[in-house]
């Protein structure tokens, strides 16, 4: 087990392993160790399986209750001596100065009662939960929900406007989902009426699906905690979602890149609540659509800015019902290629055999030899880790701006734009 090392060293990458990559290392057995100077905040189960009192035992219990993030709440003990008493009696004299020497913070809330406490959070994010989801029209279905997180579909700024909403969204449902999950097998004793708690565990399920139906018509890659195994596990264990291999498909791909890759056929992979709505798969696959045009835009602002346009006519002909749902998938999905792959595009010349050269091509008016030559000197000039240092910066900036003005008729301040403007383009290519 060592592998060579010494106690101490193999300790020491334990405790580090522990507390900075606790998904690699999720159980510590120790015997009289680590009850003092040792500060895990991700550690959130203390098991107690020896006699302890007083002093040390408070300082045992005090390695859980450092909070790690708003995943962690509380810690919890899991006591196999009885040993509750003895710390009840530990935390009362810490007001008689037994205890003074330690941090306020160790000692205050340091216990409550787990289902009292466990209600609190578990109606806090109910309540949390339904304000935030309130405002959604009637009758609060898949397209409702999509329309009021991502906003307007025709209009590219209301997807980034509503970013915050959708955040909100993703972070109550998950305080949602791990209250009922702390509480789902003690629901009775903590007061509840069979009735009430399949009200509230067909809420949970609810606000769940609606979050995953949301992250994917927003094309939202954020809270990807809410996927990770221990996510999972919570929801098939308490909450019985529908199964999750629909949206597992998406696990290592875009919505687009999938769409590239299938094409029509793409729409069976989504969540049913939006591919039973053709209005909703279509806000899905346009919505997505956009945040890749955004995202990608600093890379070639000409190239995406025709894209946008396309797909803005797109979205309009859609809704004035000009044509029929399977003509509309089969330009949707040419224009997801287009997008994804702007290279594959047989309007480039072939010279143009990377993604930079084809920016360039695009953004000089389509000069085809001004964007090799730039390309050319980019490349000569260019010395590592040249972004966000200065004099390295100014040398890539120059050689631009020397070929612009062998190509470019025009006053020094214009050209000062031009060349500026090509080296935030330059700026963004992953291949420079």
């Amino acid at each position: 087990m060592l592998n060579g090392q010494t106690p101490e060293k193999f300790e020491e990458e334990v405790k580090e392993k522990f507390i900075k990559s606790p998904a690699q290392m999720k159980l510590l057995i120790v015997v009289n160790k680590l009850l003092t100077g040792f500060d895990a905040p991700p550690a959130t189960y203390l098991y107690i399986d020896k006699t302890m009192r007083d002093h040390t035992l408070f300082q045992a219990v005090c390695r859980v209750n450092r909070l790690d993030g708003e995943d962690k709440e509380y810690g919890y003990i899991v006591d196999y001596k009885d040993l509750f008493k003895s710390l009840e009696k530990s935390v009362k004299d810490y007001t008689s100065e037994a205890f003074e020497d330690y941090d306020a913070d160790d000692v205050a809330g340091l216990l409550s009662d787990r289902l009292e406490k466990g209600r609190e959070r578990l109606e806090e994010s109910r309540e949390a939960i339904k304000a935030l989801c309130d405002p959604v029209e009637p009758p609060q279905d898949t397209p409702a929900y999509i329309r009021y997180f991502c906003g307007a579909n025709d209009k590219p700024d209301t997807l980034e406007e509503n970013q915050q909403k959708r955040i909100a969204l993703y972070k109550y449902t998950s305080a949602f989902v791990r209250a009922y999950a702390n509480l789902a097998n003690d629901m009775i004793e903590a007061g509840y009426t069979p009735a009430e708690i399949e009200i509230i565990k067909q809420e949970v399920k609810h606000y769940e699906q609606v979050r995953g139906e949301v992250k994917l018509a927003s094309g939202d890659y954020i809270d990807l905690k809410a996927y990770e195994p221990a996510m999972r596990h919570l929801i098939d264990s308490y909450i019985g979602a529908e199964e999750s291999e629909a949206i597992a498909t998406f696990e290592d791909m875009t919505l687009v890149q999938l769409i590239v890759q299938r094409g029509a056929d793409a729409v069976n992979a989504l969540p049913q609540g939006i591919k039973k709505n053709k209005t909703a798969v279509a806000e899905t696959i346009e919505n997505n659509l956009r945040k890749v045009i955004i995202d990608q835009q600093p890379t070639n602002p000409k190239y995406f800015e025709k894209m946008s346009t396309l797909l803005d006519e797109l979205i309009q002909t859609r809704k004035t019902a000009s044509q029929e749902y399977q003509d509309y998938l089969r330009k949707i999905v040419e224009l997801s290629k287009q997008v994804a792959q702007p290279s594959s595009s047989s309007v480039y010349p072939q010279s143009l055999n990377s993604p930079a050269k084809i920016a360039l091509y695009d953004n000089l008016n389509q000069n085809e030899a001004l964007a090799l030559s730039i390309d050319a000197a980019i490349c000569q000039t260019k010395k590592d880790g040249w972004r966000g240092k200065t004099i390295k910066e100014r040398e890539v900036k120059n050689a631009i701006k020397r070929h612009l003005e062998l190509q470019e008729d025009c006053d020094s301040e214009t050209l000062l734009r031009n060349a500026e403007r090509i080296f935030e383009i330059v700026k963004s290519q992953s291949e420079y």
